[in-house]
């Protein structure tokens, strides 16, 4: 859902001709489900879509004459990337990875195409099986611009072979002080208490510390669009983040987002991780994962409020620039379709299959087995979760680690540049915040 009392603009250090071009955008609608055709998938190169490109072949197998190329980048940038290509009109990509935070801006301004046909006319497709909050999140005026891969909050991962060795005992709702407390006593010259990501990106850094702040208290702006990025609120949640990377946390935590810390607890560098729900899926695969077995989940820590995960999903688009919109439509299908999760649970194993994006999959038997250890607690949390107000205080728009504005991409990265700043020792949390204010506030008086 977009922010109330605003226009849809693009945000400073995007590409400020992109409306003068949409014009373009036109291009797709056309082309065909066979035929030689190479569609071009932008993503993140996270373990899921890794996954995807190496089951590629059995869509090509059963669609001959379409291929797949997949195009891998971390997050940081594929955003910049296909948020330039899709603006601009350029056609890159046939197929994107794009957010929640992206698909109803995007569908509202006309660069994707309108997957809702596609789908209630499939009856193999299941459009209803996908969770509701995750789909309502990707429709717009009725019309739904992508379709989820997986769905996620966010939850606190810990190596319960060694808090059980240090004596040390996680609830299953803790407090940040809690946790703080048992990373610094977990916290050794070969291992870090805690992992966090401090690589700056709005969805990098800003994902967790986002929902660090809201459970202080802060907000990145009240119900009149005034920034508070430098409320005492705001600030206590950021010095607290801070503070536990410097006691505790992994080294260089500047260079740090999902993948690195993910690659850290399963090597055994990190006792501790906060982080997307969706990372369990992966540490519990034994084929892959050295801590499968040792692992235990709790809720997102929390101070003032009673929940403080996040709400999020990866989903498949299809850019109105393509000129193969009926075979990327069909792959869109496929990648997220039943049969996939099927696919996915024979061939590589269940714990690997998609998550957070249809309901049907936590009744199937094998994955209810496989995922024992963290399916429960990942719906538990993405039930409990409030999109709506996920603070202490109303905002005028929905979203949990994110401000569903246009320029908030911008802002954001800007703003978290500064607070890794702060970690790395470079500035203050207080100084780094007063500059962050001013950008935050820029972009509040838009939406006035």
């Amino acid at each position: 859902m977009l922010g109330k009392k605003r226009a849809i603009t693009l945000g400073a250090g995007l590409i400020v001709t992109a409306f003068a071009l949409t014009g373009c955008t036109g291009a797709g609608g056309g082309g065909a489900a066979s035929g030689d055709v190479t569609l071009t998938l932008a993503t993140v190169n996270n373990p899921q879509m890794k996954d995807m490109e190496q089951l590629k072949g059995t869509f090509e197998e059963d669609n001959p004459g379409i291929n797949i190329n997949f195009v891998q980048m971390e997050e940081g940038d594929l955003r910049a990337a296909v948020t330039a290509d899709v603006a601009s009109g350029a056609g890159q990509y046939d197929i994107v990875t794009v957010g929640a935070y992206e698909v109803p801006q995007w569908g509202a301004q006309g660069w994707l195409t309108d997957l809702t046909s596609a789908l209630a006319d499939d009856p193999t497709y299941d459009v209803d099986d996908t969770l509701p909050a995750v789909r309502t999140a990707l429709t717009v005026d009725g019309k739904q611009y992508a379709v989820p891969f997986y769905g996620e909050s966010s939850i606190l991962m810990y190596n319960k072979e060694m808090t059980d060795a240090a004596g040390i005992t996680i609830s299953d709702h803790p407090t940040w002080q809690e946790v703080a407390t048992a990373a610094k006593a977990l916290n050794t010259p070969d291992v870090a208490g805690i992992c966090l990501r401090g690589k700056p990106g709005w969805g990098d850094l800003f994902a967790p510390l986002t929902t660090v702040v809201q459970t202080f208290g802060g907000a990145w702006y009240d119900e009149d669009w005034n920034a508070q990025v430098n409320s005492p609120e705001f600030v206590e949640g950021v010095n607290f983040y801070v503070d536990l990377l410097a006691a505790a946390g992994e080294p260089d935590p500047v260079s740090n987002s999902f993948t690195e810390c993910l690659n850290q607890l399963q090597s055994g560098k990190v006792a501790m991780w906060y982080d997307a729900s969706v990372a369990a899926s992966i540490l519990e695969d034994p084929e892959t994962s050295a801590v499968a077995g040792k692992m235990a989940y709790t809720h997102a820590p929390v101070y003032k409020t009673e929940e403080s995960g996040w709400l999020w999903s990866w989903n498949l688009a299809v850019p109105k620039t393509t000129k193969n919109a009926e075979a990327a439509t069909t792959f869109v299908k496929w990648a997220t379709s039943k049969e996939y999760q099927q696919l996915v649970g024979t061939t590589l194993g269940w714990t690997r299959v998609p998550p957070g994006a249809r309901t049907s999959t936590y009744s199937i038997p094998e994955y209810e087995e496989a995922a024992a250890a963290f399916a429960p607690i990942t719906l538990d949390v993405m039930n409990a979760v409030n999109p709506e107000q996920p603070g202490l205080n109303p905002q005028p728009w929905v979203g949990i680690q994110y401000v569903t504005i246009p320029e908030f991409q911008d802002v954001g990265n800007q703003v978290a540049q500064l607070v890794a700043d702060a970690i790395a020792g470079r500035t203050t949390v207080e100084e780094a915040l007063d500059k962050g204010q001013v950008i935050a506030q820029t972009a509040g008086d838009k939406q006035k």
